[in-house]
């Protein structure tokens, strides 16, 4: 039975459907009648709620960016900003995993000239970087390459995601290289080594209690 258009749950599954669609086989195979096979409806049901595929494909996106932000803000701050920052990590890479489709979508997806859902997420990552600067365990000498070293943790995240999503890195593998790069990073920043292990430590805790309790609630 075809789903009713008022039910509130279409959407969603439109764009979950979409977001499989374009990670597998690109763009040229979203289409209306395409989605509607995807969830047994008809043309009529995606066009009740999107009025082009461009529409479509922003949704995607601007869905994936809200579950991660939601998984983020979901981490309580703490007084060890370091940790907090590779909670940060830990987190856009478990989200990865666990929306492989949504975020192939997100980041491979070729997105429009006017859209800039990402930014509010890479803001997030440059305030948790000066955080660690006040607190003295970045160089303050070095504070206007704060937006550069986050895109170094971005891209780094991001390239782990791709690869372990891709399977040509084993996510428990993924996982011992995302501490270590994050590590020898930190210290490049001017962290002191010893207290960088300690917030990797705590950072990964903080991120494995808050991907339980998601998966309990």
């Amino acid at each position: 039975m075809s789903p009713r258009t008022a039910d509130p749950r279409v959407r969603t599954m439109l764009v979950e459907a979409a977001a499989r669609v374009l990670a597998e086989e690109g763009a040229a195979a979203l289409t209306s009648r395409r989605l509607a096979a995807e969830i047994g409806s008809s043309t009529m049901v995606v066009f009740s709620r999107f009025q082009s595929m461009a529409e479509i494909r922003w949704a995607v996106r601007e869905e994936g960016f809200a579950r991660l932000n939601a998984r983020l803000d979901a981490l309580a701050a703490s007084d060890d900003p370091v940790a907090d920052l590779v909670a940060a990590g830990a987190v856009f890479f478990a989200s990865g995993l666990a929306n492989p489709h949504m975020y192939k979508a997100m980041f491979i997806d070729r997105p429009p000239e006017d859209d800039n859902l990402g930014a509010e997420t890479f803001e997030r990552l440059v305030a948790l970087i000066q955080r660690c600067v006040a607190a003295g365990r970045f160089s303050a000498a070095q504070e206007s390459l704060v937006p550069v070293w986050a895109a170094q943790l971005w891209s780094m995240r991001h390239g782990l995601v791709t690869m372990t999503v891709a399977e040509l890195l084993p996510s428990e593998q993924a996982r011992f290289v995302l501490d270590d790069m994050t590590y020898r990073l930190l210290v490049g920043y001017g962290d002191d080594p010893g207290r960088a292990k300690l917030s990797i430590e705590q950072g990964s805790r903080t991120a494995a209690d808050a991907e339980a309790e998601e998966a309990m609630s």
